[in-house]
């Protein structure tokens, strides 16, 4: 695998650990990082200064960064108190770079030289990007921090995402990559709020279906209150072509490991179920012509339930050899 050049396309913390565990198999890694986040401080830093959400690429240049752990504990802190309160030291590096640079893409590029990190890591656009979502009452809202609450409050699950600016462009150097690649990996994350956002921008579906790389989902662990409730692995992936293209996808991974019961205290029970494989999945896959890969993809720590990245790079690694 360490020869192979692998792409992996999402956002947020699934992709982070993904990538933590990818940099000890291979270090051609390119990690293309949505850049719709308008919530938290990502949102704040957006509205006051007018640039890309941070939040989400610093959690990828901080998983891949080969530095000394002071390094890491500093991009990784949190102001607790005063006007600064919640924001991360990350996120600011990142605003400083972007004001000196006057490009985001530029601001990025010497944060990783910084972070020494493995591989690149690539917003996958330098436009503004606002999601819009559409649920199955037909109301629609702007924004992807409100879409779990909108969710939860209309009762109503998600029908549809589309982009307030459908002239979104892809950043050249993601094209390149995708091009390059011979493995694109989606996921593991949030559906709709990390992975999908990147295959509304135009000619990046297009771009991995003519691709000569094998594509792999990662299928989250657990549902999601307000963007996935109650879905199965056949939902998942429904999401996925929904708002791409049937041939998109070459392999699921999926977790047939059940969770200690005692394990899911760190979860709402009634808000968060686990994702396991069954018969229905295992017919619609085949159907898709999707072939289904399962695995222990769970590791626990401090009573958090997160993926094993581990032992997907090691499934990922049995693909590319196939």
């Amino acid at each position: 695998m360490k020869d192979k050049k692998v792409v992996v396309i999402g956002g947020g913390t699934g992709n982070s650990i993904l990538l933590a565990g990818l940099k000890n198999f291979t270090n051609n890694i390119t990690a293309i990082v949505t850049v719709a986040d308008d919530g938290g401080g990502s949102g704040v830093l957006r509205s006051d200064l007018g640039m890309l959400p941070p939040g989400d690429i610093r959690a990828c240049l901080l998983a891949l960064s080969n530095t000394q752990e002071q390094m890491e504990k500093l991009f990784s802190f949190r102001f607790g108190s005063g006007q600064l309160k919640g924001q991360s030291f990350g996120n600011l590096f990142l605003a400083a770079m972007n004001e000196i640079y006057g490009d985001f893409g530029i601001a990025v590029k010497e944060a990783s030289k910084v972070l020494n990190i493995t591989g690149k890591v690539l917003p996958v656009t330098l436009d503004k990007m606002d999601l819009i979502a559409e649920l199955e009452n037909g109301k629609k809202f702007l924004g992807e921090s409100a879409i779990p609450k909108f969710v939860k409050k209309e009762k109503s699950p998600i029908k549809k995402l589309s982009l307030e600016n459908s002239d979104v462009k892809i950043l050249d150097s993601c094209i390149k990559a995708v091009r390059e690649a011979d493995l694109i990996i989606l996921g593991p994350g949030s559906l709709y709020t990390s992975v999908i956002p990147n295959l509304l921008i135009g000619q990046m579906v297009e771009e991995i279906v003519k691709s000569k790389a094998k594509t792999a989902y990662i299928c989250n662990v657990m549902t999601q209150a307000g963007e996935t409730d109650n879905y199965t692995v056949a939902d998942h992936v429904r999401g996925i072509l929904k708002h791409s293209n049937d041939q998109i996808l070459d392999y699921c991974l999926v977790n047939n490991r059940e969770i200690d019961y005692r394990y899911l205290k760190s979860y709402n029970i009634k808000d968060s179920v686990q994702v396991l494989p069954n018969e229905e999945d295992k017919k619609f896959l085949e159907e898709k012509n999707i072939k289904l890969i399962t695995g222990d993809y769970i590791d626990v720590k401090d009573s958090y339930i997160r993926s094993n990245s581990i032992n997907i790079c090691r499934d990922l690694e049995k693909i590319l050899k196939s």
